[in-house]
């Protein structure tokens, strides 16, 4: 394995709805960051990004820049897996047959 790959990916969806992706190393983390809208990019995105130029940059190891972009994504509040469709409680479906 490279020194720019993640020991473990980053899972994010882009928003609900969206499919989880797994980002799996500094250059995948900067493709994510640098595709992040221009007006949500505040002081923790802006912190995310540095990182990952400095682990690129050898001034800084893979896995801090991926601490630092798991951050921002816990942070901007992005689901980190897939919400499951879940079917209703049977003693809920019950009570409508029973109507």
């Amino acid at each position: 394995m490279d020194s720019l790959h993640f020991f473990a990916p980053v899972h994010v969806a882009r928003g609900p709805g969206h499919p989880v992706e797994e980002i799996e190393s500094v250059a995948e983390a900067l493709v994510f960051l640098r595709e992040w809208p221009t007006g949500r990019r505040g002081p923790v995105y802006q912190c995310a990004l540095r990182c990952c130029e400095a682990a690129l940059a050898g001034q800084m190891t893979a896995e801090e820049a991926r601490k630092s972009l798991a951050s921002f994504i816990r942070i901007t509040g992005l689901p980190t897996r897939a919400t499951p469709q879940r079917a209703p409680e049977p003693h809920v479906a019950a009570k409508h047959l029973e109507k």
